[in-house]
């Protein structure tokens, strides 16, 4: 017998989606326990429908509440009273205070001791007293779910305290499995969970689909499940994007239980041969439009009579629309007929589709309709595409290029839409995948423009298998052929080869960035007026050729083009509108503009979300996060990260760069951000992305600097900075320089003020100013100190960076603190202190804490300490749930199942030591605490 609820459905919010009704017919339930009015209820449902859910929810709202919960085993229901013995555990230390003869009852119905066999009708009378005893002091809630499979004893005991319960403090709630009949539960209160109404199953699935659907599938397979969150989850759960291809592949590649798909062929071998072969018809059609089904029936000549043995045994409903009755039967159905069979369904519907209203589904019906290859249908498969892909995604896309390729009876036609496929599939993340479809070129039929893409597009999948050497090399030819041939394909060309070369890191030689940057500025230039690539590519090409201040203006113009492009121009730009925000970046960064870097960080998500670009997305989010984590918003950080992890694992590719170890450095996690840190060092070293290899020693100058061991982080920061990476400025100089100062190397930190001197000429911001204040302050002594630390403050305070903002606050505090000027020191510190502990920068805090210390202040400490033994992914779980989002809302955010948010959530209770989502406010409310100083009129909100 379980003691743990099952939870095999969906959400358990305080407020979750589509159950606010149920919600409220518990809390009666338990409102009227605690007001002395004894209560049950028999809660009823499918298979999978969110019955423990909704009794896991009571259980965590039964503030003030003992609580008693099991659930049936039916391998034991056999064993007399063993429901009931669990049921009563932690209630048998009341037994004393039973009369004699019921408590021998139950002492012997418990195996407690020996005796002759009780008298059912007395352990009942005991069982309703120890219930009644146990709940004289606080109410008691017992909840008892799968009550279908308890023994027949415990059933007939717990039926004899319900029907009782007049006066007592209790309330008994129990979950049946419909379609079952329990005598002893019957004519008790009962709530009947149906499934989840078409929104909330909406939500419940996109959380577990990490790409596009095409709406109409997506309806269908929401249909067929009747809201039940069991069969939806089922579905998703373990499907790759290209499972689904935009819903037009997923009956022939969704995968299906073994059980069901058994299930699925007996059940197929007892019907009639028509019957059976419009079922398999039915199975091919992803929309479930009963119209279109018919019009097929009718060209392979079914009648329409052949749809009752299939209705009769409750295998598939027509009306009002076709509706199998689970999702994964549909599946099974369409595997189990054979390819004839299955070529023949296609032709009918295809047969039965209008050209001009479907012709994308008519399209694709063709083409599973025929084997061998056929132009016209390939043609009308190619043209389908990109509908398809606005649609369904990138995946949805991709499949049909595959698919028109292969119909192709032309080696240079099948060639080209191969090349176009594997490109598909690259952006939609399958570089796999891509990469067996770009071998299946053949390189001869090709023109020479497509040979140049198909270079470029053998780069591109190499940059993104993070093999860096590679990927700058074979762009940077692509970029060479593609110059005579296609001006401004060529130049984009060059922009991807230079970018790949910042990764390596190797500025000289074959490939390196020096090369290609000269390569860049001698390409022809565009012929018409220059669009954002054009500027793009030559800021970043004299950046590196000529140098920082001959360039800055060029990139200043860059980043305000690409900040007026806010959706991409047309669908041929949907590639390039998903890549090139990772040259822009970098140029934010070059220009210190960190309100750009959050802005178009955020673009460049956005668009890879709704395209399905899952590879860009992965870029798209660690940049997100990074810009959050110098925001202060760490928590916001742990979710992309979060988001990011769920990313390499559906499409079994790792990101580039590891947002986590700065994560772990900021907050100064030691032994965690060393293990990240050393084996991003070696894994970047060995894939030639010294760029990842440089991000990570900023993160271990960042912890080191936090925590005090200045030499190292000197060590690390010097690495960063001596390399000269572009966009690694306004990280690794603050680290530095502060390093620099605190192990005395005077000769170094002017060099780094010298450095960024130059910056502050060419393109001055808010954020460039604050730190070069802040060198300067460093430098300093006396009242020019003072001064410089207050400029830093008032620059850095108009600025979204606002861990620079107080670590300012920290060194200027640490500064007058050696002044001796304790009471300026206690201000500067305190205001430190509360922004680092709110943000959650635990060890730059206890530098302040200490520092507060030595001026013999005390600082401020959190209200609930145990929030630090919280993961990164358990904070932002908990501060989500906190808000009131619900499971399936919180999962789509993390690309979690609402059961997986689940569990998080009861180890986040656990952690913090309470029991419903109702406390999670004041647990965690330092998270909402506005940190404000008062210093030189300034207000600081986190």
């Amino acid at each position: 017998m379980r003691t743990e609820p099952i939870n095999g459905t969906e959400t358990t919010p305080r407020r979750f989606r589509g159950r606010s009704n149920e919600c409220a017919v518990l809390h009666r339930l338990m409102d009227d326990a605690r007001g002395g009015h004894g209560s049950v209820l028999v809660v009823r449902g499918e298979a999978g429908v969110g019955k423990t859910t909704l009794l896991d929810y009571a259980a965590r709202e039964a503030a003030g509440f003992r609580l008693a919960q099991i659930a049936g085993v039916e391998s034991e229901m056999e064993l007399a009273y063993a429901g009931l013995h669990q049921l009563c555990a932690p209630m048998l230390g009341q037994l004393g205070a039973l009369r004699r003869p019921q408590a021998d009852a139950l002492e012997v119905a418990f195996g407690l001791t020996t005796g002759s066999p009780p008298d059912r009708f007395l352990v009942s009378l005991a069982t309703f007293s120890l219930v009644a005893t146990s709940a004289h002091d606080r109410p008691l809630l017992c909840v008892v779910d799968d009550s279908q499979w308890l023994d027949h004893g415990s059933l007939q005991v717990l039926g004899f305290v319900a029907r009782r319960l007049l006066a007592e403090r209790v309330a008994l709630l129990f979950a049946v499995r419909d379609p079952s009949d329990l005598r002893e539960l019957t004519r008790l209160p009962e709530l009947r969970v149906d499934g989840l109404a078409p929104p909330d199953a909406r939500a419940l699935l996109a959380s577990e689909l990490a790409g596009p659907i095409d709406p109409a599938v997506r309806d269908r397979i929401i249909n067929e499940a009747r809201g039940n969150p069991l069969a939806l989850l089922e579905l998703a759960r373990g499907s790759a994007p290209a499972d689904f291809a935009g819903g037009f592949a997923m009956p022939d590649e969704a995968a299906t239980s073994r059980s069901v798909e058994r299930t699925m062929h007996s059940r197929l071998e007892g019907l009639p041969p028509d019957t059976r072969r419009l079922v398999v018809l039915a199975a091919a059609e992803p929309a479930g439009e009963p119209g279109l089904v018919w019009r097929g029936a009718e060209h392979l000549g079914i009648p329409r009579e052949a749809a009752w043995p299939a209705t009769d045994v409750g295998l598939i409903e027509f009306v009002p629309r076709i509706r199998f009755r689970h999702p994964l039967v549909r599946s099974a159905a369409y595997r189990s007929a054979s390819l004839r069979e299955r070529q023949a369904a296609h032709g009918a519907l295809a047969r039965a589709i209008d050209p001009e209203l479907e012709p994308d589904r008519r399209a694709w019906h063709l083409a599973l309709a025929t084997i061998e290859p056929v132009e016209q249908i390939a043609a009308e498969v190619e043209r389908s595409a990109p509908r398809a892909g606005r649609r369904g995604g990138l995946a949805a896309a991709a499949a049909f290029l595959e698919r028109a390729a292969v119909l192709t009876p032309d080696r240079p036609d099948r060639a080209r839409r191969l090349l176009a496929a594997a490109d598909a599939k690259r952006e939609a993340g399958a570089l796999d995948a891509a990469a067996r479809l770009l071998s299946d070129v053949e390189i001869d039929t090709l023109d020479e423009l497509a040979r140049a893409r198909c270079d470029a597009l053998q780069g591109r999948i190499a940059f993104d298998q993070r093999k860096g050497r590679e990927a700058s090399r074979s762009l940077a030819a692509a970029a060479r052929r593609l110059e005579p041939l296609a001006i401004g394909v060529g130049r984009r060309a060059h922009l991807e080869a230079l970018s790949a070369a910042m990764w390596t890191g190797e500025r000289l030689g074959p490939g390196g960035i020096q090369e290609i940057a000269r390569a860049a500025l001698a390409a022809p230039q565009p012929t018409q007026d220059p669009d954002m690539i054009d500027v793009l590519l030559d800021g970043l090409a004299r950046r590196f050729v000529h140098g920082y201040q001959a360039a800055a203006e060029t990139m200043s113009r860059a980043l305000e083009m690409a900040l007026r492009v806010v959706t991409p121009p047309d669908d041929s730009d949907q590639q390039l509108w998903t890549t090139v925000p990772d040259s822009t970046i970098t140029v934010t960064h070059e220009l210190w503009d960190a309100e750009a870097w959050h802005t178009l960080a955020g673009r460049r998500k956005q668009s890879a979300h709704e395209a399905g670009a899952l590879v860009q997305l992965q870029f798209a989010a660690h940049s997100l996060a990074w810009s959050h984590i110098l925001g202060g918003q760490l928590e916001a950080a742990a979710q992309l990260v979060e988001e990011n992890r769920t990313l390499a694992a559906v499409t079994g590719n790792q990101p580039l760069v590891r947002t986590d170890i700065l994560l772990a450095a900021f907050r100064g996690e030691d032994a965690q951000a060393t293990r990240l840190i050393d084996d991003t060092v070696r894994d970047a070293t060995s894939s030639g992305l010294t760029r990842g290899a440089v991000f990570a020693r900023y993160a271990s100058a960042v912890l080191n600097n936090a925590l005090g061991r200045h030499a190292l982080a000197l060590d690390a920061a010097s690495y960063a900075f001596e390399g000269d990476h572009a966009g690694y400025g306004p990280f690794v100089v603050p680290e530095l320089a502060e390093a620099a100062a605190r192990t005395g190397d005077a000769a170094v930190l002017a060099s780094a003020h010298r450095w960024i001197i130059k910056r502050t000429c060419a393109m001055p911001t808010d954020w460039l100013l604050g730190i070069e204040a802040r060198l300067r302050a460093l430098q300093s002594d006396g009242s020019d100190a003072d001064a410089h630390y207050r400029q830093s403050v008032e620059h850095l305070r108009r600025t979204r960076v606002r861990t620079e903002l107080a670590r300012t606050h920290l060194l200027y505090g640490e500064w007058l603190r050696r002044q001796h000027r304790r009471v300026d020191a206690r201000e500067q510190l305190s205001v430190a202190h509360d922004m680092l502990e709110v943000m959650g920068l635990a060890a730059f805090a206890a530098r302040a804490r200490r520092e507060l210390a030595a001026t013999g202040a005390t600082a401020r400490r959190r209200v609930v300490e145990t929030r630090d033994d919280l993961t990164p992914q358990e904070r932002q779980i908990a501060r989500l749930a906190r808000d009131g989002l619900s499971n399936p809302e919180i999962g789509a955010q993390f690309f979690l199942s609402p059961r997986t948010v689940e569990w998080h959530l009861r180890k986040v209770f656990a952690k913090l030591g309470i029991a419903s989502r109702k406390e999670l406010s004041e647990a965690l409310r330092e998270d909402r605490m506005a940190i404000r100083g008062e210093h030189d009129g300034v207000s600081c909100s986190i």
